[in-house]
């Protein structure tokens, strides 16, 4: 990573006209392929002005000389925290593609370059006097006005647009990262750090794996090669905590432990608080931001739209209400999945399928090609579709269809063709781009696997509600599974499906006190079970007990009370009261003839048994026949 430094040639900035003159922004130049290594000897260390998860930031001065000038500035310096001399290139290599990547984006703190003092390596950025959580600290109650909000979220919505579309996830949008520039403007002062540490050894790993600040993480962020894996729009749900935080002045969150929050965001799915009445437009799409599948979260251009436009408008004479009265995030209205693929006159098309869904679904175009295509400006237009042996095209909502291309469409269910022991050989198609480039979600990928269509063959779908057991040739799963008695692998229903295919399985044949047992399970590691293929009425009980843990107590309770019940039955058939021998008939105090009736119907009675068996159920034996 060292080197002899090169000739430094300085940066500059200048102010973009756009739209309006009361519109500015602010864009940095330089020459192209500067190396981003700084001399440590040109940069002085001032005092720490602030501590995060990843190191410390300071302030430190500059030294830039060439023949032309010789100048000090002022600086912000990230510290990181120590990285062992072996990874030190890998980090290099990160930040020199980031480094390149982010020269002249206008909402993006400027980086002069990365160098290293006290042996820790150091990050040089623009320095700025303050930033949004700054702001947000003096002022009552902590929150923001909705026009500043609005005009905020616009911005940094445009800054992390911009990196996305550099390839590059942020992962650690939080209101301390959001720096204000000279013209109030927000800009985002982080570029992806974790991104660059991650897989790196630190001295608290535990912190790096988790890829950002807990009380802004996305779910999949806690264990992205698990329930993962990471994506853009991984950023839009730490995005929407940031704007939350910004409308009420309470961090999502607040007062709770990482170990809390990864119980409430991760096992039990909570989500944040909303304040009251905001634009119904931001409200749509910030709710969306929190969808646990992060499939049908929005894009941050669909952030951005949606800030531009509710950003000019006047709420203060409009109604808004500002109550800090908080509620429950309500749900989204819009199914951003559905629009993440823009269809093209051309384009194969199915019905859409329900994700997850066990249900048998009619299609309605099991195979078509748009032909005609409504040019209204609205998210969810017409279209038509031509479908083999219907004369006329049929006229539908565009969500209502997904694109095929190569016999794929996303949320496929697929299995990779060439083994690799480090990720899961199925999982689920994300995308496929017309030139037959596919992302796939993989268990032991921390983002999507990107290949060509050629590398994939379809795979058997699993859905929610399903029953699932090892396979027969695994002997040790990716994951901890659960045994019956006697030591075989138990069978479990599908709870959940995660965005890489990894199943969430529940065992309700198994007893347990108050806690639900389940596990994580490997797609490829599974085959479904269903009375259907269980061969005998023994495994079809079996499989019965799999529903739940009562059905065999239930049926061994079953089978006690009717056998009582039949011992008894037949006890009362074979039995029958003998009357006792009397002395005389005036002891009986009846009729004689009665008396000799009744020995003759107890002696039919008994009759037909064997002596042994008569002597055993009635003592005095059976009475003489004749």
């Amino acid at each position: 990573m060292a080197g002899s430094q090169p000739t430094d040639t300085e940066s500059f900035e200048y102010m973009l006209l756009e739209k309006d003159p009361d519109h500015y922004r602010t864009v940095f130049s330089g020459p192209s392929q500067i190396s981003p290594w700084i001399d440590p000897a040109v940069l002085n260390l001032k005092h720490r002005i602030g501590r995060g998860p990843f190191g410390d930031v300071w302030i430190a001065t500059h030294h830039q000389r060439t023949e032309d000038y010789d100048r000090y500035h002022e600086v912000a310096v990230k510290m990181l925290h120590p990285v062992r001399d072996d990874q030190l290139q890998v980090f290099s290599a990160r930040f020199d593609e980031v480094f390149g990547k982010c020269q002249g984006l206008g909402n993006v703190c400027f980086l002069h370059g990365i160098s290293t003092q006290n042996g820790r390596l150091c990050i040089a950025m623009k320095f700025y006097e303050g930033s949004i959580g700054d702001k947000m600290a003096r002022l009552k109650g902590g929150r923001l006005p909705l026009s500043d909000v609005l005009r905020y979220g616009a911005d940094l919505a445009r800054g992390v647009l911009d990196l996305h579309s550099r390839g590059i996830f942020v992962l650690n949008l939080k209101p301390c990262n959001f720096l204000l520039d000279d013209h109030d403007h927000a800009v985002l002062g982080d570029f992806g750090i974790p991104s660059l540490l991650f897989g790196l050894s630190l001295p608290n790993p535990e912190l790096i794996q988790r890829l950002g600040t807990p009380n802004y993480m996305a779910p999949e962020q806690w264990q992205p090669n698990i329930r993962g894996p990471i994506s853009y729009e991984t950023d839009s749900w730490g995005f929407a905590c940031s704007i939350l935080e910004m409308f009420s002045g309470v961090q999502p969150w607040r007062g709770k432990s990482p170990d809390e929050i990864y119980q409430l965001v991760v096992l039990k799915k909570e989500k944040p608080i909303f304040p009251y009445n905001l634009p119904a437009e931001v409200e749509n799409v910030l709710s969306s931001c929190f969808e646990y599948d992060f499939r049908d979260r929005p894009l941050m251009s669909d952030i951005l739209q949606a800030f531009e436009s509710a950003k000019d408008v006047d709420y203060d004479n409009n109604g808004w209400d500002s109550s800090e009265n908080p509620r429950a995030v309500v749900p989204s209205h819009t199914n951003w999945s559905h629009f993440k693929d823009k269809l093209q006159v051309g384009d194969k098309v199915r019905s859409r399928k329900v994700k997850n869904s066990c249900t048998p679904e009619t299609m309605e175009i099991p195979d078509g090609t748009i032909v005609g295509m409504e040019e209204d400006g609205e998210r969810d237009s017409y279209i038509l579709v031509r479908v083999h042996g219907i004369h006329d095209p049929l006229k539908v909502h565009s969500s209502t269809v997904e694109r095929v291309t190569y016999g794929f469409a996303a949320g496929d269910w697929v299995r990779l063709r060439e083994e690799d022991k480090k990720r899961s050989q199925v999982g689920i198609l994300h995308s496929i781009d017309r030139n037959g480039t596919v992302y796939v979600g993989l268990i032991g990928m921390d983002t999507l696997w990107k290949g060509e269509y050629s590398d994939l063959q379809m795979a058997e779908a699993y859905c929610v509600g399903q029953f699932v057991r090892l396979r027969t040739n695994t002997s040790s799963p990716r994951f901890e599974w659960p045994r019956k008695r006697g030591g075989v692998f138990a069978t479990g229903r599908i709870s959940q499906i995660l965005s890489n295919g990894c199943l969430v399985v529940t065992f309700p044949g198994k007893f347990s006190l108050g806690e639900v047992c389940s596990c994580l399970a490997d797609p490829s590691e599974v085959e479904v079970v269903s009375f259907d293929k269980c061969d005998g009425v023994v495994k079809k009980y079996e499989h019965l007990e799999d529903f739940h843990w009562v059905v065999r107590p239930l049926f061994i309770a079953i089978g006690f009370f009717t056998a009582m019940k039949l011992g008894i039955f037949v006890g009362k058939s074979i039995t029958r009261p003998r009357s006792r021998k009397v002395a005389s008939v005036s002891d009986q105090g009846g009729d004689p003839q009665k008396v000799q009736q009744q020995e003759v119907h107890s002696s039919v009675g008994t009759a037909w048994l064997p002596p042994p068996v008569a002597n055993m159920l009635f003592r005095d034996g059976p009475a003489p026949s004749g």
